[in-house]
């Protein structure tokens, strides 16, 4: 059997597991006062949600991965050779991101590249988190509401506009002669223009920003339950304000930091657009990487192996992030 027909069967036997769970649970006793989900959609609106779920998660998410790991452990071969007597199972694309095919010297431009996009992440996640965490507490905990819609409407207004348009925008602003060099030499504090594009400055902030969103909601989502009865009354046993936090409402709202970091970190190391727009000369992104090996070389199988690194890594990342909070896949979905 083909590998890559294998990669069609394997939905449909996950298919079949879950559909037998499914009816193994029908014996189990029923909760009078409990309504099914067909019970309280209908069978017509019911199936349409199912199809449309099932649609999604095969053809848009589960198919195209489970292709591209496949595709990773074959060669690169012209079209008409896929399948016959050369098309083999290899690790030779995983092998070349450590070693170079041609001479077999290590592969120091890839591997560095990988390493900077992933501690590059990391430091994003946690900038992010720095900055949200102050602002999802005051929104949940201590703004009024006036205020709390004020603030909502500022983060969100912004990000109706275009992902690559706010890249362009920030780049003009961190140019040699962009507003913010401007203000510093007019000023006085820089007697040259400081190259921020060059130092990767452009590089963090443009990241940082993209996915502000995405911290700062699960923050403010999981702070937003806290009782304020359990804060005041830390207050009245005499706690700092910093054990307030430290023992009240970041036990209590570590899934929602889970949740946010993770978001953030997948969505910053499989970024594209910022690292190509805001990233200096000899910035060298890993995505950046995997889109030249689809895009100019037609490097499938190579950039299928480094894509499925870099999930690899992410999955990674996320595995860390449950055990550092030791919370659970559910929890930080809630």
């Amino acid at each position: 059997m083909s590998s890559r027909l294998l990669v069609f069967l394997i939905p449909i036997v996950v298919i079949a597991i879950f559909w037998a769970m499914a009816k193994s649970e029908r014996k189990l006793a029923h909760d009078p006062s409990h309504k099914g989900f067909f019970e309280t959609n209908g069978m017509v609106l019911g199936l349409t949600f199912i199809l449309l779920v099932a649609f999604w998660s095969l053809f848009l998410v589960v198919l195209p991965y489970l292709y591209m790991v496949v595709e990773s452990f074959h060669p690169k071969l012209p079209p008409m050779q896929r399948g016959g007597p050369d098309d083999h199972l290899t690790l030779e694309q995983y092998k070349s991101f450590f070693f170079e095919p041609m001479d077999g010297s290590l592969n120091t431009t890839h591997m560095g590249a990988f390493v900077f996009s992933i501690v590059t992440s990391v430091l994003v996640t946690a900038f992010n988190f720095a900055i949200c965490y102050p602002l999802a507490y005051y929104m949940a905990q201590a703004g009024s509401l006036q205020k709390v819609r004020l603030i909502m409407l500022a983060l969100i207004v912004p990000y109706w506009v275009n992902e690559i348009l706010r890249a362009f925008s920030l780049r003009l602003l961190l140019t040699s002669k962009g507003l913010i060099n401007q203000a510093l030499m007019g000023l006085g504090l820089t007697t040259a223009p400081v190259d921020f594009l060059a130092i990767d400055v452009g590089l963090y902030v443009g990241l940082s920003y993209a996915y502000l969103l995405v911290m700062i909601f699960p923050l403010y989502n999981a702070i937003e339950s806290l009782d304020k009865n359990q804060i005041e009354a830390a207050r009245d046993l005499g706690a700092p304000w910093w054990k307030i936090h430290r023992d009240v409402v970041i036990p209590y709202a570590k899934p929602g930091i889970a949740s946010g970091c993770t978001m953030v970190f997948m969505l910053a190391a499989g970024s594209l657009a910022a690292p190509q727009f805001l990233g200096g000369p000899s910035t060298l992104w890993f995505t950046s990487i995997v889109y030249d090996f689809f895009f100019q070389a037609f490097n499938w199988p190579r950039g299928a192996a480094y894509a499925f690194i870099l999930l690899a890594a992410c999955i990674a990342f996320v595995m860390l992030m449950l055990r550092l909070f030791k919370v659970s896949l559910g929890e930080t979905i809630k």
